[in-house]
């Protein structure tokens, strides 16, 4: 019997085939609306996880009393931190650089040789030795000046040979290598004519080696230097990363949002089908109810009717949205890797789903509507 219902309900939209489409063109567009942008705020929260999460796992400590940490505060560090944990004092300062063809300022930093592989990967050369002179450069600005490995380039007043590449990092709340230039500690002291006593350290990153003791190391820190006055501040990445990660789920469910509304408008059109259909169909429903035809059957009918509306234009909408996914990550973000992420078809299953309950749910009403009809009076209407 069902198979019957669905039979006349496939019939009644054969018969109106330009209405149909246009309902069904109403789903797709909507379908695709919220899949891409479904899409495209998941990709903005694994863009930002990737790119933060190597440093989860780390507590970035700035000097707050003072104007610089000295090397007294580094080991009271250390020693806060505990034996699982790597404390890695970093110098920072923007020197004006000269790459030949143009000067421009640019962020250098001094590091302890035993402390960049900890920090930094290389993608060419060799890394720097205790009291090089030498430096690694960013890859963003190697790429942007044309430098490679052996090449050299002036910092203030001193000319520093290019010993390696760095391996692009992204951007990062601890060090953000890739637009920089990395010297070594004492070079770094060397180069600004500063003392280790003078200058001290800008900040220090501590890297704990377990991501659940960065609660307790944090404490243990805030505790041994802040006891009497605050003389640091900690910064707990992790926690960061967590407000971060809040955000984005808003910015994505706000987008999602968005692409619903194009989903109601069609919804609309679908009841607004429907309804026409029970109007122009009500004698047809009348002599069905007289010749036995339940109120249930004709509620089924109807029903089929926007299911299979909704479930073409869902189905087609889900195909063409990974192409709509496609274009507005390479318009947005400038790479489409995350577009096949679970996560991400994920929008997509979430959009076909949401579609055709929206064209269900349109249906219901004219459905009901037709249900109800009182066969004598649906006979009489012309």
């Amino acid at each position: 019997m069902r198979a019957v219902f669905l039979r006349f309900a496939l019939r009644n939209l054969a018969r109106h085939k330009f209405r149909s489409t246009l309902a069904v063109v109403g789903i797709v567009i909507g379908v695709i609306a919220i899949s891409s942008l479904g899409i495209l705020g998941n990709s903005i929260k694994l863009s930002f996880s990737e790119a933060f999460s190597a440093v989860g796992n780390e507590l970035v400590v700035h000097p707050k009393s003072e104007s610089t940490i000295s090397e007294k505060v580094l080991r009271e560090v250390e020693r806060a931190s505990g034996a699982g944990s790597e404390v890695i004092p970093v110098r920072q300062r923007t020197e004006l650089v000269d790459f030949g063809a143009e000067k421009k300022p640019v962020v250098v930093y001094g590091l302890r040789s035993e402390d960049i592989p900890l920090l930094l990967e290389l993608e060419e050369g060799r890394l720097l030795k205790r009291g090089s002179s030498n430096c690694l450069l960013g890859s963003e600005i190697a790429e942007e000046h044309d430098l490679n490995v052996g090449e050299r380039l002036r910092v203030g007043t001193q000319e520093l040979r290019i010993a390696g590449i760095l391996k692009e990092r992204g951007l990062g709340f601890d060090i953000n290598p890739d637009y920089a230039v990395v010297v070594e500690a004492e070079a770094f002291v060397r180069l600004f004519n500063a003392s280790h006593s003078a200058e001290g350290y800008n900040f220090l990153i501590v890297r704990v080696n377990r991501l659940k003791d960065v609660e307790r190391v944090k404490s243990a820190i805030e505790s041994r230097l802040n006891k009497r006055e605050k003389r640091v501040s900690v910064l707990d990445l992790k926690r960061l990363m967590e407000s971060f990660n809040e955000a984005f789920a808003k910015i994505s469910t706000f987008l999602l949002g968005i692409g619903a509304v194009s989903l109601l408008v069609a919804g609309v059109s679908i009841l607004n089908v429907m309804m026409m259909s029970v109007v122009e169909r009500t004698k047809e429903i009348g002599i069905m109810r007289a010749i036995g035809t339940s109120r249930a059957g004709v509620l089924r009918m109807f029903l089929y009717e926007s299911l299979l509306l909704g479930f073409a234009g869902s189905a087609i909408g889900g195909v063409l949205s990974f192409g709509g996914g496609f274009l507005i990550l390479s318009f947005w973000m400038q790479q489409t890797s995350y577009l096949l992420a679970p996560s991400s078809i994920l929008c997509i299953f979430f959009g076909i789903a949401f579609g055709i309950a929206t064209s269900v749910l349109s249906g219901l009403y004219p459905a009901w509507r037709a249900s109800t009809l009182n066969p004598i009076e649906a006979l009489r209407h012309e």
